[in-house]
């Protein structure tokens, strides 16, 4: 073909144009691609707190790797103050102080011996002045809720290396450790005065900041006890409580009024029958007994280790007892003897030394369960109640009824006994019958039977709602009488989108209205308020929810109210179903409808609200936002923004997010979020990473946390020019690998057909449960260029009387009841059991598969990582197997989080964009002794 040479001409001054249009298209981006390095010192916002006052924010920042620092800053003049390694901040209530954890150096702790690790610090900030003071090895601080006194325990110092004298083998050793404690500083903050006080092992300030209590635990239990400073006296004089050689003290807790003190008490080496519950008045400085073993039920005794805790009045105090025949001494360590030659046949004396553990059939719980269940057992208490005013104590739990939930009324609490249904926790879940129970008698009468939800009592106590087969219930504490509060509302109030074989669940209790007048009750959009009484419900949100695709719940900006006000405002966050984007609404208890306050393409987390001014702290963020702290009244008329947290994510090719939609290939509506490169251009097909889970629609506007870890980072990826898939996925109870298939697939092509995606350079990568499903969907269908699957089942018939080590659970109710959705025992559908299991189609994968799992995975067996292994490399399939040594579910080390990632990014590079392959992948790495 011949052109005119005035079309050539023409053609020739547009390739210029062209060319430096591009190149001047670079030169204004500008953007890069992250790096290892890069990611790792991305900073997240941690422990963000707001003052009293709504005067001040505080926060920690924490790189990667290396060393973070604290932020505190004044919204009202802009004042920031900084501190180095600082983290955990926390006010006093008057805002003129802060005080901060401060972390060791992170190079001191890469080079400390493990046995030999640095301590944390304590830095204490004046806001007024700016001053900063710190104090080396601190383990923990308080402020005394005036606000004039700090006070901070050091760490105890180790002791010094000594001869050890030879023991008296006349004296019985002593079955109970001998607890030290460390150097308290009492610190006025007014004055600067330090009062020192050693050997403290536990201390705590009252509501109202007159009294420290502090327990002494002394050398060789010298001056042990309870101890007490009035803070209103000059000087400080200590006081004893409780005074006693070898007493020790477990347990105290204050009440919210009245100064009352109670606390556990035993003695050293003693016998638990020696344990006393004591109550102290500090007003009138009284100590009396409260409990001891002569309130108890006969062979029920007192333990030492025995959580207390008052009701806000300072009427009742909680506590727990057990069974004598659950005793469990604390055995002294055994003395080496000498073996004589009798020894050798004396069979009591070998079998002493046998090592077997019993698994009975019809034991309640399985034996991995009980081993995990011990620590908790060994010290579970059976709750009880001391009436202050009365002296009474009254039993509340019992064997039958171990388990006592409680709120502030004066004459209800609820129990919960799962003790008919242990057994079915191994391959069904928990159940309870509900009971409710009289403080002021101990007398029950049974709610409910075989609950599967958590009930909500009503903050007096007069009413229980409950959730069973699908309806919200409420029964009379009074009356005695239940009614279903649902079974005429037209709208459904279980899980819409339940797609597992265990009962639908519900939505949730949202609150109570005070006295008791109401309960609100979310369906899947909106919020109802059912009037206890009687009479139909309202709907607060006036179906705008449903109507518009939101769902609306409540934000509890008061945590110390369990109510709600009958005309109150109520602040709620929105989730667009549809689109995808959050916001914050407000409604009127008692007025039907809902007010838009903050509504952007954006997802907003609620953190926190001022307790005494009108200041919310929340986070915004998106794909390409990092969700930096931002203040703001409660009608967000202007919000403020505070941080402006890694402004380096400008310099990188970060990628745009946006959702897809596509049907499946059983024709239901999907949508999943696609993550185009950083330096996308259209008409140009890339390499695309798909990365699932169950639902990840939700996620268009959620910043990808950046770090190290087992998960593909999205910008990471959009940077280096690849796409990410984000899709949801719709289960079908007995078929969860095909179900995965018949979603992913329609996904993908969706892909190619907008001219995203390079149909010959797809990964799949799943962990754990999407772990699974890679590897099952890599044997239907060869759409993918490769595959990396970490903690995979790939054999269902061997997983199902798996152990979930982590828990000590079996892993029957998985594929029973849950996330495997079999719906069915093994024995009752072998075929589903087969048909989903990837390692008996092994031999139709044509996809090279990366396996990855930590060889002490708590939750997945990580020998089906070597099933699936070995049948591929017996079928001489491609399949490359990485085992971390001594990692969990999660790598938790971090050069295994950095070397798990890395892998990743070379396996993608090598099979989807042709990259060379490292030796790892090529030609494996042989053993070396490691």
């Amino acid at each position: 073909m011949r052109f005119k040479p005035g079309v050539v001409l023409l053609l020739f001054m547009l390739l210029i144009l062209l060319t430096v249009g591009l190149a001047a298209y670079a030169q204004v981006e500008g953007k890069r691609a992250l790096s290892y390095e890069d990611i790792m010192r991305f900073q997240e916002i941690r422990n963000p707190v707001i003052s009293l006052n709504g005067e001040w924010v505080a926060y920690a920042l924490e790189p990667g790797r290396g060393d973070g620092s604290a932020r505190i800053y004044s919204l009202q003049n802009k004042r920031e103050f900084n501190v180095e390694r600082g983290s955990r901040p926390v006010f006093s209530e008057d805002a003129h102080w802060v005080g901060l954890t401060v972390k060791p150096r992170a190079l001191d702790l890469a080079r400390a011996d493990s046995k030999d690790k640095p301590k944390q610090g304590l830095a204490l900030v004046n806001t007024k002045t700016g001053k900063i003071v710190t104090y080396e090895k601190v383990q923990n601080f308080f402020f005394s809720k005036d606000s004039r006194w700090l006070a901070f325990q050091n760490y105890a110092e180790k002791a010094k290396d000594k001869k050890e004298k030879p023991e008296d083998p006349s004296k019985e050793k002593s079955k109970k450790p001998e607890k030290v404690g460390s150097t308290l500083i009492l610190l006025d903050l007014s004055s600067e005065e330090e009062i020192e006080i050693p050997y403290v092992l536990k201390y705590s300030f009252d509501d109202s900041s007159r009294f420290m209590a502090y327990v002494i635990a002394a050398p060789e239990g010298r001056d042990n006890g309870l101890f007490y400073v009035d803070l209103n006296e000059a000087g400080g004089v200590r006081k004893p409580i409780l005074q006693k050689e070898m007493t020790h003290i477990t347990q105290f807790a204050w009440s919210k009024t009245g100064s009352r003190l109670g606390f556990i008490a035993g003695v050293l080496g003693g016998q638990e029958k020696e344990v006393t519950l004591w109550v102290w008045e500090g007003n009138t400085d009284k100590l009396k007994q409260a409990v001891t073993s002569q309130h108890l039920p006969p062979n029920w005794y007192l333990p030492e280790k025995n959580p207390i805790r008052w009701s806000k009045d300072g009427e009742r105090l909680f506590f727990g007892f057990k069974p004598e025949d659950f005793r469990v001494e604390e055995e002294p360590e055994e003395e080496k003897k000498d073996i004589n030659a009798e020894d050798l046949f004396d069979v009591e004396k070998i079998l002493d030394k046998s090592e077997v553990d019993v698994w009975h059939w019809d034991d309640p719980f399985i034996n991995p369960h009980q081993k995990n269940m011990w620590p908790r057992v060994k010290d579970q208490t059976y709750p009880a109640v001391y009436h202050f005013s009365s002296g009474k104590v009254i039993p509340l739990a019992d064997l039958d009824m171990p388990q006592i939930r409680t709120n502030d009324n004066p004459d209800y609490a609820l129990g919960l006994a799962d003790t008919p249904y242990r057994k079915l926790v191994t391959w069904y879940g928990e159940l309870n019958d509900l009971y409710l129970v009289n403080l002021k008698n101990g007398a029950r009468q049974k709610i409910v039977a075989e609950l599967e939800d958590r009930p909500s009592f009503s903050p007096e106590g007069r009413y229980v709602a409950y959730y069973q087969s699908q309806h919200w219930f409420l029964y009379d504490c009074r009356s005695g009488e239940t009614r279903n509060l649902t079974a005429d509302v037209e709208v459904p109030f279980y899980d819409e989108d339940h797609d597992s074989p265990r009962p639908v669940p519900g939505y949730g209790v949202a609150g109570w209205i005070k006295g008791d007048s109401a309960v609100l009750i979310y369906d899947k959009y909106d919020i109802w308020s059912f009037p206890t009484h009687g009479g139909s419900p309202a709907n607060l949100t006036a179906g705008k929810g449903r109507a518009g695709a939101y769902t609306f719940r409540i934000l509890n900006l008061n945590r110390d109210e369990d109510f709600f006000e009958p005309k109150g405002r109520l602040l709620l966050s929105s989730y667009h179903n549809q689109e995808k984007y959050w916001g914050f609404y407000a409604c009127q208890l008692g007025r039907p409808g809902v007010e838009k306050l903050l509504e952007k393409k954006k997802r907003f987390r609620f953190l926190a609200k001022a307790k005494e001014a009108d200041a919310l702290m929340f986070t915004q963020e998106s794909y390409e936002e990092f969700p930096d702290l931002w203040v703001s009244d409660g009608a967000f008329s202007s919000p403020q923004k505070v941080t402006e947290v890694n402004p380096q994510i400008q310099d990188f090719a970060w990628g745009k997010a946006e959702l897809v939609a596509w049907k499946s290939v059983d024709g239901i509506p999907l949508q999943g979020v696609l993550i185009k490169p950083g330096n996308y251009q259209a008409g140009t097909r890339y390499p695309v990473i798909v990365y699932y889970y169950r639902f990840f629609s939700q996620r268009l506007y959620e910043f990808n946390q950046t770090v190290i870890n087992h998960r593909p980072n999205f910008p990471f990826y959009a940077s280096h020019g690849y796409a990410v898939f984000l899709p949801d996925i719709r289960f079908a109870v007995g078929l969860p690998g095909f179900s995965a298939t018949k979603c992913l697939v329609p996904g993908i092509q969706k892909l190619v057909d907008m001219g995203v995606a390079d149909p010959d350079a797809i990964g799949l990568h799943g962990h754990s449960w999407s772990g699974y499903q890679t590897a099952f969907v890599v044997t239907q269908t060869d759409i993918f260029k490769c595959a990396v699957a970490g903690a995979p089942v790939s054999n269902m018939t061997s997983a199902y009387s798996g152990i979930r080590w982590g828990s000590g659970l079996a892993r029957q109710f998985q594929y029973e009841q849950t996330q495997s959705r079999i719906g069915a025992t093994l024995w009752e559908r072998r075929d589903l059991y087969i048909d989903n299991s990837p390692v008996f189609f092994a031999d139709r994968i044509n996809t090279p598969l990366l396996i990855i799992f930590g060889d002490e995975d708590g939750a997945v067996p990580w020998y089906q990582g070597i099933e699936l292994y070995l049948a591929m490399r017996r079928l001489e399939k491609d399949c490359i197997f990485l085992q971390y040594r001594g990692e969990p579910h999660h790598p938790q080390k971090y050069p295994n989080k950095l070397d798990w990632f890395k892998k990743m990014k070379e396996y993608f590079d090598h099979y989807l964009k042709g990259m060379s392959g490292p030796d790892w992948i090529s030609e494996g790495q042989p053993y070396r002794g490691k």
